[in-house]
């Protein structure tokens, strides 16, 4: 079994019906995107370049989706968080797989694209 495989697998409900839901969806042919195990996460990569991982913080009860060039992101998202204070990043937190608005999902995603795309 690969490590990214093994990774979801050994994370609790509803955590990891939860990544594994959003992983089906950062996976999507139409994004190109590369999904790659770093640091112990699953790290999610376009053009070589990283996009978001999926983790859960210690001591919080949420799915963090965190990408890597929140900030710029964020101007255009208001519902990406700044958790302690990351210099970039910015992430979604999900407590339930219900709170995430797939729409809204999808389209931060294409910006994060575009903008990593950039140099």
């Amino acid at each position: 079994m690969n490590p990214i495989d093994s990774y979801f697998l050994r994370q609790q409900e509803p955590y990891q019906s939860m990544m594994l839901y959003v992983r089906s969806l950062l996976l999507k042919p139409s994004f190109g995107i590369v999904e790659k195990h770093k640091y112990g996460i699953p790290f999610y990569y376009v053009n070589s370049k990283p996009l978001c991982y999926l983790n859960i913080l210690k001591g919080t009860d949420f799915v963090d989706i965190a990408f890597v060039k929140g900030a710029v992101l964020q101007e255009y998202f208001p519902v990406l968080k700044d958790y302690k204070n990351r210099k970039n990043t910015r992430s979604l937190q999900l407590t339930k797989i219900e709170d995430l608005d797939e729409i809204e999902f999808i389209e931060i995603i294409k910006i994060a694209i575009e903008i990593n795309s950039k140099k």
